[in-house]
């Protein structure tokens, strides 16, 4: 039986390691205001950044897909880590020694299959870097040399050698507690007649990171002519190494990139390593793969999607290297960047160039200069005959639909006349309204399914929990954020739950039919459950911890974070915006209790009992007695 994670061990992990600093590990954060940070959310699509980190409290949410947490819920959701393996991992990071109960520990056995994967990708990378120093690796080492780089390049990128024997690998991996089924598993090595033997031999060596920088992969490069094998034999698919998910260099890269808004997408790894070696760090490749839907996801966390973003791709001037820049574009509209191609006038790729013309050349080639649009666009029309009416006709009937898929509509007019130009046709007008009919046509026949729910505009529902009662299901929020009511529920949760000290302890008092909206009904329940906002005021370090877990669904505890994270919209918040808040919400609850008394009285007439009649008539009196304080003393009258 694994061994449970001490709880004071996980509660270290947790306060080691800022979570700003975990999540910038992966996508770029900016202001959010209100000391919060912002960034577009690694687990949905989207346009405008909704993700956003609270430091102060360890939190982050994203108001667009409702994923929210910890630290420790974020590695494990955007590295599909367990519990156990997702802290093990970060105690690694803090230095934090972990202590296992029930029955001890035993790393062979109990620790979680990505992290032993990993683990072994590791130890292999380091085995590689050793043996590229052997006698054997003097053809590798020679490989390098020839394409300028030197040994210090190499131990860079952790470039290494795979002995050329059967199972030199296998071996060294055993000897450090693997097993044949782990090694299996992360195809480092591969099944024979008789034992697993080692999937690369007699080959060049580069780890593949991901983001995070931990190995996931390899790519081999063949030296022998006597290797029957493919000249680059990548990691087969494996649990923690998808090739469509990762760009080589991307852990090198993406400080550089979310710096400066640009990305250059090279064709293989030794290209990488020139651009980089050249003062290009914004390089990146893919691995055995076309650039696809999953790189682009990468790259616009990194890029942010502003206005100045920009990925340049390299490609070979051959046709191979054409058809993968056409492929490029065909996600071109994926990205809010500008994208363009860079290739070389003699068609060499930047590892060559620089052997050829140095590290200047290299840089001036990842200029942008030609838009990937339009290097597309004069692929498909060099294909016609442009000196008759039926080329140019045939050509306009491929090529527009492809501006057409262009989202913008000024860049879309832009582009259709310039499509015109190399056409050859004078009527300008008649190419932009043929595309703006494709355009049309095209987004008629896609938006005829059901619309979708947003954010702000989807379906409340409420799942019925194991005591039957009614939990809200948060999967928008589905609330009128346009309400007042709602709005100012709203505001006083946040307040309740990032500043209680400024709403207790008037808040305690608070039932949870004074809130409209079920959600926060269901909220100001579970902070009461925890022990209501006036512990918070005097634990704050404790209090949100202590009101996530008491929440009784893990819908209830992504709309608790989310409160937590949002920020007040005030400009000065202290005790006067916190009684504004605490009034109205009482006050409408006062109204709303007023209005159900008159329509009793209604109801009952004059036939009604009198001692039941005057008791309804004095509550009325009360309450409208208390409504009118509330409005003439504010705060005071609470």
């Amino acid at each position: 039986m694994a061994g449970r994670i001490n709880d004071d061990d996980v509660k270290a992990v947790r306060e080691a390691l800022p979570i700003d600093a975990v999540v910038s590990e992966y996508l770029q954060l900016r202001s959010a205001g209100g000391g919060n940070l912002k960034g577009l959310c690694p687990f949905h699509d989207e346009k405008s950044p909704s993700f956003q980190v609270s430091p102060s409290k360890g939190l982050f949410h994203c108001f667009g897909c409702q994923e929210g947490g910890d630290t420790i819920a974020f590695v494990m959701k955007i590295d599909h880590l367990t519990f156990s393996e997702t802290v093990e991992r970060l105690a690694a990071q803090a230095g934090i020694t972990l202590r296992y109960e029930e029955g001890g520990y035993n790393p062979s056995t109990q620790r979680g299959e990505r992290t032993r994967l990993v683990e072994a990708h590791k130890a292999a990378a380091d085995f590689y870097i050793q043996q590229l120093e052997s006698p054997e690796a003097e053809i590798g080492r020679k490989f390098l040399a020839e394409r300028g780089f030197d040994q210090g390049a190499a131990a860079h990128f952790g470039v290494g050698y795979s002995p050329a024997g059967w199972d030199h690998l296998t071996r060294y991996l055993r000897g450090k507690g693997f097993t044949d089924k782990e090694l299996l598993t992360s195809g480092l090595a591969q099944e024979s007649r008789r034992s697993p033997i080692d999937r690369f031999r007699g080959r060049l060596m580069w780890p593949i990171r991901d983001i995070g920088g931990e190995v996931v992969g390899f790519g081999a490069r063949k030296l022998r002519d006597d290797d029957n094998g493919p000249k680059y034999l990548n990691t087969p698919e494996t649990p923690i190494y998808k090739k469509s998910q990762v760009l080589y260099g991307i852990d090198l890269a993406k400080k550089e990139i979310a710096k400066v808004s640009r990305a250059v997408v090279v064709e293989g790894y030794t290209d990488v390593m020139a651009c980089h070696l050249a003062g290009v760090t914004t390089a990146i490749a893919t691995c055995g793969t076309a650039f696809g839907t999953d790189h682009i996801k990468i790259l616009r966390r990194l890029l942010m999607d502003n206005g100045s973003a920009r990925v340049i791709f390299t490609f070979d001037g051959d046709a191979a290297g054409q058809k993968a820049a056409l492929r490029a574009f065909e996600d071109d509209q994926k990205f809010a960047a500008e994208t363009y191609i860079a290739i070389a006038p003699d068609g060499m790729d930047p590892c060559d160039l620089r052997l050829a013309k140095g590290d200047e050349a290299v840089a001036d080639l990842t200029q942008p200069r030609t838009p990937l649009f339009e290097f597309a666009l004069r692929q498909i029309v060099a294909r016609y005959d442009l000196e008759t009416p039926a080329g140019r006709a045939a050509a306009l009937d491929e090529a527009g639909p492809v501006v057409a898929r262009i989202k913008n509509s000024a860049s879309q007019h832009e582009v259709a006349v310039q499509l015109a130009g190399m056409l050859g046709i004078l009527d300008t007008q008649f190419v932009v309204k043929r595309i703006g009919q494709l355009a049309r046509w095209a987004k008629d026949k896609g938006g005829r399914g059901g619309p979708q729910q947003g954010a702000r505009g989807g379906r409340q529902g409420y799942d019925a929990g194991a005591t039957g009662a009614p939990a809200p299901v948060v999967a928008g929020p589905a609330l009128n954020l346009r309400s007042p009511v709602h709005r100012t529920e709203r505001e006083l949760l946040k307040l309740a739950l990032q500043r209680p000290d400024l709403v207790s302890p008037a808040f305690d008092a608070y039932g949870a039919d004074e809130f409209t909206a079920p959600p926060y009904a269901t909220v100001r329940q579970t902070i009461e459950e925890a022990g209501g906002a006036e512990q918070g005021a005097q634990a704050a370090a404790e209090y949100l911890a202590r009101v996530r877990e008491s929440a009784v669904n893990d819908q209830v505890r992504a709309m608790v974070t989310e409160l937590a994270v949002e920020a007040i919209h005030a400009k000065s918040v202290d005790e006067i915006y916190a009684g504004v808040q605490l009034v109205q919400v009482r006050l409408r609850a006062v109204d709303r209790r007023i209005l159900e008394v008159q329509g009793s009285l209604a109801r009952a007439g004059s036939n009604g009992d009198p001692a039941a009649l005057a008791a309804v008539q004095n509550e009325l009196w009360v309450l409208q007695q208390y409504a009118q304080s509330l409005r003439n003393h504010g705060a005071a009258a609470l």
